[in-house]
Formats: structure tokens, sequence, C-alpha cells
């Protein structure tokens, strides 16, 4: 195997690929990456069996081939090349592979291309086509809501319910929940699947194209991918039934306050500091006459206060939440203002955007001494 490439477009292309690479690989051969060369493309693909990215780049092919190399050590050594073309060359017989950029040469020793699991590409149940920048808002207002406790794992990924020409998107850890739904010209199936929070926000990560392109995602009983330019990415489900979440958005709230998003986040942002280091990071909200005073404490550290005009409908209202729960869905948000609705101190209340009608977030409030 031979060929020869950019080194930046190599280079790109290991930072996205590896992100399947596992820290703990279950077999050592997982800590490599694949290549194959044919075509005029150089194909390199990664894997942890949960999360599999395959990335495609243009190359100059002098012997077609396949082989595996270890991955972090590849992906350092192609990064710090000083040349703009890199060549690399496979000896065998030496199990090694040469690589050569400028006037810098590594050896690096190869792994046992035989063993390595490829991916095999989904044929799946379900197929349809989106936009990248609607796929991108999905997963960006519902993916940060997901629980970090891998002991209840439904709520570790992104409910996602293909239902005809609407997919909905809800996450929760069960103290917040967040929603969107994109409607579709026409109907495309119906399914429900638990996509991983992992997968998603590196997905999220990829998606970072201007100008919107199509993304062909295909589904199965345990199985997604999402094929875009030229990246493939496949992913495990995660097996177990999602709550009935429509059942905890409160209806019939009756304060209803709009807040410019900018503003409000960055109050936010900046009176949680000081409450950052306790236990349950709370800050207080006092919503009255077309003001919002936010304030947190600390015993150990001090206290800071910030107030904000507002436009406020309803009963003045005072009430508490884990600060991290109210940065996180205001740093998602896209539109100019946001609406936050209430109804009593210990009631949970939701989030929404004038501007976008399909997303709404609930976040419960947590009891505080007066």
């Amino acid at each position: 195997m031979k060929f020869t490439c950019q080194k930046q477009e190599l280079a790109g292309a290991l930072s996205i690929v590896s992100k399947a690479l596992s820290s703990k690989p279950q077999m050592p051969i997982l800590s490599g990456i694949y290549l194959r060369a044919e075509n005029g493309q150089l194909e390199l693909e990664a894997t942890d069996f949960e999360l599999g990215i395959i990335i495609a780049i243009d190359a100059e092919i002098t012997q077609p081939g396949q082989m595996t190399l270890p991955g972090r050590y590849f992906q350092e050594v192609i990064r710090k090349l000083p040349g703009d073309t890199v060549s690399i060359d496979e000896d065998s017989e030496a199990k090694s592979v040469r690589i050569q950029s400028a006037a810098a040469n590594y050896t690096l020793r190869t792994m046992n291309a035989s063993e390595y699991p490829v991916i095999h590409r989904l044929e799946g149940d379900l197929h349809f086509t989106i936009k990248d920048n609607v796929l991108r808002s999905l997963v960006k207002k519902t993916v940060f809501a997901c629980s970090n406790d891998e002991s209840r794992p439904i709520f570790t990924g992104v409910y996602m319910d293909i239902d005809q020409n609407t997919v909905t998107m809800a996450a929760t850890n069960t103290h917040r929940l967040a929603v969107k739904k994109e409607t579709f010209d026409a109907p495309i199936g119906a399914m429900k699947l638990i996509i991983p929070a992992k997968v998603l926000n590196e997905l999220l990560h990829i998606l970072t194209s201007e100008i919107p392109s199509d993304v062909e995602v295909t589904c199965s009983l345990n199985q997604v991918s999402f094929a875009f330019e030229n990246i493939y990415m496949t992913s495990r489900l995660i097996e177990g039934a999602f709550p009935n979440y429509r059942n905890v958005i409160p209806q019939n709230l009756t304060v209803k306050v709009e807040a410019a998003t900018s503003e409000i986040s960055a109050a936010m942002d900046r009176v949680s500091l000081i409450s950052r280091a306790n236990d349950y990071n709370v800050v207080k909200l006092d919503f009255h006459d077309e003001q919002l005073h936010i304030s947190s404490s600390n015993p150990d550290i001090g206290q800071a206060e910030e107030t904000l005009p507002v436009a406020i409908e309803g009963d003045a209202i005072q009430i508490a939440f884990n600060a991290t729960y109210l940065v996180d869905v205001l740093k998602a948000l896209d539109g100019e203002s946001c609406v936050i609705s209430l109804h009593q101190p210990l009631s949970p209340i939701t989030i929404t955007e004038p501007d976008d009608p399909d997303f709404i977030y609930v976040v419960t409030p947590v009891r505080t001494a007066h």
C-alpha cells in the first residue's frame, strides 16, 4: 500500500475519525485506524463497537491496499508533520509503514489489518433525508438535557420519534426535558429509537457546513447511521422504552415572562459563578415590576446578584433552580427572545422561543430556605 495526499486533509480526517477510538479498547486492534486506498480515494475508519466513523479523502494511489495503524500515534505524527503533502509507504514484510513529509521521516509499526472489524454500511428498515442545519437544530436543542448517569441508560440518549411526516426528538435526565419537532413535506415512515448522546454530540461537532447539505439517515431496530459529504457515522441504539414525556409538560401556566435571550443568558452565567461550588448550584429568580432579579450565594465564597428588564404578564413570583439547567438551555436557543412560563414557586416551568413554536423546555425548580 502506497499513497500521497494533502497533509491538512489527512490531519482533518484523522481528527474526525479518531472520535470513534476508545480510550480503553475492548481489544488491542480497536486502538487502531483502518486505512483502505483504492480508486483515487483514501478511506479511514475507526470504531469502538458503539460508534463507527468512516471518512474518505482524495489521494494519489500508487499501490492500493489496506492496513491498520496505531490511532493515537498516527494522528499525532500527521498533525505535526512540516510539509504540505505526506507520502505513506507500507513495508508488509517488516510490518511497518514509512511516513514522509518535507524533511521529516517516521516509521510506525502496523497492526494486523485482517483482525480489524471493518464497518459494514447499514441497510436499515427506514431511510430519510434531512438538511444538515435542520438535524443540527434538532440535536442542539435536545442533547444537552440528557443524563450522565450510566445506571439509567435510556436517559443517556435522545429519543427520536419518527411519525410519518414529523420527527420529534426529546431528552431528559428526569429533572429537565427538552423537546424539538420538525415537519417534513412528505411521510417518511414510523419508528422510535434512542440514540446515545455521545454520538449526537460528535455529530453536532462535525455538522459545521455553512451551506445546507443533505444528510442520509438510516434506521434499524438496533442501529442508526448518518451519511453526508465524505463522512459516514453509525451507532448502536440504546435499548429500552422511553417514558411518555408529554405527560410532564405543564399546562395552564399563569405567569409569562419575555426576555432578551442573550442578556438573560449572560447574566445567568455571571451570577452562577458564585453558586457553582455548591452541590446544587442554586440561583434564585425574582420576577416583579417588569424586572428579573437573579441572585446566588455561597457562605464560603460570597454572593452575586443582577437585575435586568423583562416583560411580565401575571403576578410577581420567586423561584429557584439549578443554574446549570437554565444556562444550558439558554445557550442552545437561537432566537433574540425567549418566553419563561411559570405557575407556582415549586411547579415546573417552560422555556420557549417565539421564533420556534416546535421547541419546548421543561425544568423543575428546587426548594430553598427563605
